[in-house]
Parts: structure tokens; C-alpha cells; sequence
């Protein structure tokens, strides 16, 4: 086995390729797709990363930090999210709970991705999360332990893509309602609307796929002056609250036996507008520079999100007015009716909207990167059905398009659940709130056990030093509650139509995958640690 990899990767160095081709001679095929040409390989950093790591470059590496910043800024949308999300806090914790929340989710959201960010810049792979996990898990358990966090982070990132397309098509619902009081609000209209919303994404990912990372600076711009368009009319005319009101103040309206049990339900909010800042570490093999880039790409996505985030918050917390009136809202979304009650015109609430819409189905665009490349990774290790159909990468646009298609098609089915369940939304943000951090609470266990009885950590060029073990366990004792009440739904008594589904959604994928894994995985999936030539 050795000796072959070894012959492959002398018969990969010694190609010559002409700049201005588009791709290689069909005899010089990678397995996984086609080598680009030299100019979109990165620096010698990253073909040093890209040997060790036991990977061909079949993917250009054209984004760079400002891009990178605006992917992860953009795909994370923390103020528009919040917005979105402000429903679960509203009923479980109040105004006092997502103010204080926001805070404490935020610091153990830097320790989470700080832990992360250091792991990128030790290996910087499409694989994420299962692939530092079969490098740092104990040997006895590396196989398996990577090839369930393979899946959960895949879940996860797939439930990520469906969140937003699933926010964007009930948002324009919720404009509809506000415009037009005849429309009746079909729960199988907004489903339509998210298939119509991902495809027009996914059309942006093949075709336009070169221009992503310019596109992505742009968005980033809109990003950043559309919170001002949204805050600056709020605290101009919307009635304020008292301070007392506004940061002191939990509230219980789920019908829970203590407001401290509602309250820890109530993170949902700040915990999903904070999650998923390892999407830059899925573009990697598409970063220049990636193992100096990407940690610093992810912290400052943490730095700029996180501060316009809590901007957005304490305008909430302030400016939301009645709650009974904005929870009763029948545009189905509470920021929409507060947008209204600011500003009494519909012209001025289509234009507020519209601003979360456009910057929301940005995210889309880059959920579906991130969620394809994701699932073509794992394809690539043979951690899926089909694995060698679904790891194609296409010879003349570089990109993972069977795997595109496939969190399209993922997308369109699971979709489905939003016509027959009144808490779509609450089980869909659930799932990917656990599936996310589940993935990062294994991949750091195993960090943390490396630290204290494995080998040397490999070389990195973004380190937390001396601070890193207790980073890193600061970040897991912060997961675990969030973890766990993430599967609650968010009010009480439960009936089936407002259960939170996203535990059966979770069980499910982890009993079919440890199914598969045990009739066929176990054989075919190759553990990323096998390829890894760390003596390089």
C-alpha cells in the first residue's frame, strides 16, 4: 500500500503542465478529479501541506483572507440570524436572557472556534473535524471516531443549508402576510420557496463559482452597512424599553417549572447565530496560504460577527416593544412586526426586510459550498454510500458537482417536514446545533487527550501557546449544557405538531450510520491518518 502511494506521488510531481491549459491530459487524472494548473495550487506552503497531508490538489485556490473573511462573515450572518431566530429567546429567557446569553455564548464560542482555528492551521483539509480526529483520537479508536464525526459534521452542514434556505422562503412568506393581509400563509408554499431559493444558489456554485471569492467581498460590504440601515431607524422610533426591563428581566412564556430551566432552552438564539464559523475550514483545499489564513479568517469572522451580533442584540433588547403583540404576529417572524411598529410604513419594513434577505441568501450560497464540500471530503475517505460516484470533481469548473447536487436534492426531500410540523424551524436549527457541536466536542476530547498523552502536537503557524489545554476544555465545559438542551422543544406541554423532531433526526442518522459502518464502512472507509506523511 505504501509503496504505491509513494509511486503516485512521484508520478504527480513530475508532471509538466502547459499555464494556459484548462486541464490535464486525460492519462494524468487524479482519482478524485483533475490537478489544476500550477497558478491555482497556492504557495509552497500549501503543496507542502497538500504532500503531507497525502491529498492532491484537485480544487483552485483562489479565495484569500479578505474573501475568506467575507465567506465566513457572510455565511454566518450573526445580526440577521438573531433576527430571525429572536422567536425561541422571546418565549423562553426574554430580553434579559439573550442580552447575558448572548455574552456567555460568545465567549465560549471564541474558546470553540479558537480551538478549531488551531487545528486548521495544523492541517488545513476539506475533511475538518473527522479528519483531526484521526489524526489526534487514541490509535485504538481513530477509525471509528472520525467516521462518526464524518457524520454528524456532514448532518450537520446539511440541516445548516436547510436552515437558511428554509429562513429565507418563510421570511419572504412573512413580507407577503404584512403586504397582503388576504394571503393565507401555506406552510407548503414556504417549502416551495426554499426549493427555489437553493436551486438558485446552487446555479451560483457551478457556474459562477470562479467569481465567488470577489462576490463575497461585495456581500461582505452589505453585511456590515445593513446593520446600521436596520438599528438606526429602530432607536430613532421604536418605543425603548427600561433598562430594568430590557437586561434585567426573564421572562417564562414556555411553561416551564423554572424561568432558569426556560432560559437555558432560550440560548437556541445566540448559540445558532454564532454556529458554524468552521466553514472556512471546508474551503481549505480553496485557500491560498490556508494554514496561515484560515485561523485568522475564523477569528476574525468570530470578531466581526460577534461584535455586530451583540449590537444587534441590545437594539432588540430595547426596541422589541410588546411582546405578546410581536409573538402573535401573523407574518410568522417577530422582527418583521417590530420593523413594522418602528416605523409604521410598509415601504420602509419591505426595504428593512429585503436587506436580511439578500444578505441571508448570500449565507445560502455559501452553505452550499460549505456543505458540498463537506460531504465530497468525506466521499473522498469512502465514508458513503457511493462514495467514488459522489467524490467526482469536473474537469473543467474544479468543483465538487456531484456532491452540490446532491445537498440540493438533500435539501428539497428533508424539506418536506416544514408541511405536516408547526416547529419546522425549532427542529431544523436544533439539528443543526447539535450535529455541529457534537462534532466539535469529539474533535477537541481528542485535542485535549493529545495534548496530555499523545505525541507532539504538528507544527502550526496559529497557536494559542500556553493557553491551548485550557482553551480547549473551557470550550467542551461550555458545550456540554448547550449540547443538551438543544434537543428541547420550546414550550411545554408537547404535542406531536410542536415537538422538536431534531432528536429523532439525529438518532436516526447516527443508528443508519453506525449501521452502515458496521455492514460496509468498516471495510471501506479510509481513515485520513493512513495517507498522512507527517515525517515530512
Amino acid at each position: 500500500m505504501g509503496s504505491k502511494m509513494d509511486s503516485k506521488d512521484e508520478q504527480i510531481r513530475s508532471y509538466t503542465i502547459n499555464d494556459d491549459a484548462d486541464v490535464l491530459p486525460m492519462d494524468q487524472l487524479d482519482p478524485t478529479g483533475v490537478l489544476v494548473k500550477p497558478k491555482w495550487r497556492g504557495t509552497s506552503d500549501d503543496q507542502m501541506d497538500m504532500e503531507v497531508l497525502g491529498r492532491h490538489q484537485v480544487l483552485r485556490r483562489n479565495f484569500r483572507f479578505l474573501s475568506m473573511l467575507g465567506f465566513g462573515s457572510t455565511l454566518i450572518c450573526t445580526w440577521e440570524i438573531l433576527l430571525s431566530y429572536i422567536v425561541f429567546v422571546s418565549i423562553n429567557g426574554g430580553t434579559a436572557d439573550l442580552f447575558w446569553g448572548y455574552l456567555v455564548v460568545l465567549l465560549g464560542v471564541w474558546m470553540t472556534y479558537a480551538s478549531l482555528a488551531e487545528m486548521a492551521s495544523m492541517a488545513p483539509t476539506a475533511g475538518g473535524q473527522y479528519h483531526w480526529v484521526s489524526e489526534f483520537a487514541p490509535p485504538r479508536y481513530q477509525k471509528f471516531l472520525s467516521y462518526i464525526v464524518g457524520w454528524v459534521c456532514m448532518t450537520g452542514w446539511q440541516a445548516g443549508l436547510l436552515s437558511v434556505g428554509f429562513l429565507i422562503g418563510t421570511i419572504i412568506q412573512g413580507l407577503i402576510v404584512l403586504n397582503d393581509p388576504t394571503y393565507i400563509f401555506q406552510r407548503w408554499h414556504g417549502t416551495l420557496l426554499v426549493w427555489s431559493i437553493t436551486s438558485f444558489c446552487v446555479i451560483f456554485n457551478t457556474f459562477l463559482a470562479k467569481r465567488l471569492p470577489a462576490i463575497e467581498g461585495v456581500v461582505l460590504t452589505i453585511h456590515v452597512m445593513g446593520l446600521f440601515a436596520i438599528i438606526v431607524p429602530l432607536w430613532v422610533l421604536s418605543p425603548r424599553a427600561t433598562s430594568k426591563d430590557a437586561l434585567l428581566t426573564f421572562t417564562n412564556a414556555g411553561g416551564w417549572p423554572t424561568t432558569g430551566l426556560s432560559s437555558m432552552i432560550g440560548l437556541l438564539t445566540p448559540m445558532g447565530s454564532l454556529l458554524g464559523f468552521d466553514c472556512a475550514v471546508h474551503m481549505s483545499e480553496e485557500v491560498e496560504d490556508a494554514g496561515r489564513t484560515l485561523p485568522r479568517s475564523i477569528m476574525w469572522s468570530v470578531y466581526l460577527n460577534g461584535t455586530m451580533g451583540f449590537i444587534m442584540a441590545i437594539t432588540m433588547c430595547y426596541c422589541l416593544g410588546d411582546l405578546t403583540e410581536v409573538l402573535e404576529t401573523k407574518t410568522g417572524y417577530p422582527f418583521i412586526q417590530v420593523f413594522y411598529n418602528a416605523t409604521q410604513s410598509l415601504a420602509a419594513t419591505n426595504v428593512m426586510v429585503s436587506i436580511i434577505i439578500v444578505t441571508i441568501t448570500a449565507c445560502c450560497v455559501s452553505a452550499v459550498a460549505t456543505s458540498s464540500r463537506q460531504l465530497w471530503s468525506f466521499a473522498r475517505d469512502k465514508g458513503v454510500p457511493y462514495s467514488d460516484w459522489l467524490a467526482y470533481v469536473s474537469p473543467t469548473m474544479h468543483i465538487p458537482l456531484r456532491a452540490i447536487l446532491i445537498s440540493l436534492c438533500i435539501t428539497c426531500i428533508v424539506s418536506l417536514i416544514n408541511i405536516g410540523s408547526n416547529s419546522a424551524l425549532n427542529a431544523i436549527v436544533s439539528l443543526n446545533v447539535v450535529a455541529l457541536l457534537s462534532s466539535y466536542y469529539i474533535t477537541i476530547s481528542c485535542l485535549v487527550w493529545r495534548r496530555l498523552y499523545g505525541d507532539p502536537l504538528p507544527v502550526r503557524r496559529w497557536s494559542l501557546g500556553r493557553y491551548g489545554l485550557a482553551v480547549n476544555i473551557a470550550s467542551l465545559i461550555f458545550i456540554t449544557p448547550i449540547l443538551f438542551f438543544a434537543f428541547w422543544p420550546t414550550a411545554t406541554p408537547v404535542e406531536p405538531a410542536e415537538m422538536n423532531w431534531a432528536v429523532l433526526m439525529y438518532g436516526a442518522v447516527i443508528i443508519w450510520s453506525l449501521g452502515y459502518y458496521a455492514i460496509w464502512g468498516k471495510k471501506s472507509y479510509v481513515g485520513p491518518v493512513t495517507v498522512v506523511k507527517r515525517e515530512l
